[in-house]
């Protein structure tokens, strides 16, 4: 029998599941058919709940799966309708620790416009045309042996958007084996910090990881 993932749950009440994706499980079921994060919450309410039936899990944002980090989750319909509504409204807080190979500018703000083009083995690409904003800012952390630790703040939500902006300019993620030079590693990519308003006591909710602490993270202090 595969061994599941141990997931780890950073915060829990009657509406919201914060937890820690772990790397290479993706977020829904895939053409893979890989256990999923959806299923795994799902059981893990079953089991904890006592639950006789299904559970409710809804999905209100995404994370590439060879990407870990911090997510949320609903435990219902309304939770997930509101968070949904934070993130229409640019209202819902998400952070990144990326490393990049070369030395970025300190600071930036990236927009473009990305298409999906089937055609392509990348999954996107900058296309001005036909594409969906997409825009980021970053700060530079510090740089060691021609890379670079950046902090980056998304301002909209698309499919490989770090990834892409940051490739598109000659600085790929290391360990990216899609957009980057293939080195065969783990992509340096972490989803560190999100902020939301409760959906419903509207208290401002925090919640912070540490980076991660192997491959190309070890190079780096914070």
């Amino acid at each position: 029998m595969e061994k599941l993932p141990k997931i780890n749950i950073i915060y829990e009440d009657n509406h919201l599941l914060v937890v820690e994706k772990p790397v290479s499980i993706p977020v829904q079921e895939d053409k893979s058919k890989d256990i999923d994060m959806i299923r795994l919450l799902k059981d893990y309410r079953i089991k904890n709940e006592n639950k006789s039936g299904d559970a409710y899990i809804g999905l209100v944002h995404r994370l590439d799966r060879p990407v870990g980090g911090i997510m949320v989750f609903a435990k219902t319909s309304k939770a997930a309708s509101r968070l949904n509504e934070q993130i229409l409204k640019h209202e819902f807080v998400k952070k990144y620790y990326a490393v990049v190979k070369g030395i970025v500018p300190k600071t930036g703000n990236l927009k473009n416009y990305l298409y999906k083009d089937e055609q392509e083995v990348k999954s996107y690409v900058v296309n001005e045309k036909n594409g969906k904003l997409a825009e980021l800012s970053y700060q530079r952390i510090n740089e060691v042996n021609g890379n670079s630790l950046v902090d980056v703040s998304l301002k909209t939500g698309r499919h490989h958007q770090i990834r892409v902006q940051f490739a598109s300019r000659g600085y790929p993620l290391c360990g990216d084996q899609r957009y980057g030079k293939s080195d065969k590693t783990q992509i340096a990519l972490c989803a560190y910090k999100l902020e939301f308003i409760h959906p419903t006591t509207k208290q401002l909710m925090k919640f912070e990881i540490e980076k991660p602490l192997d491959t190309y993270w070890t190079d780096f202090t914070l």
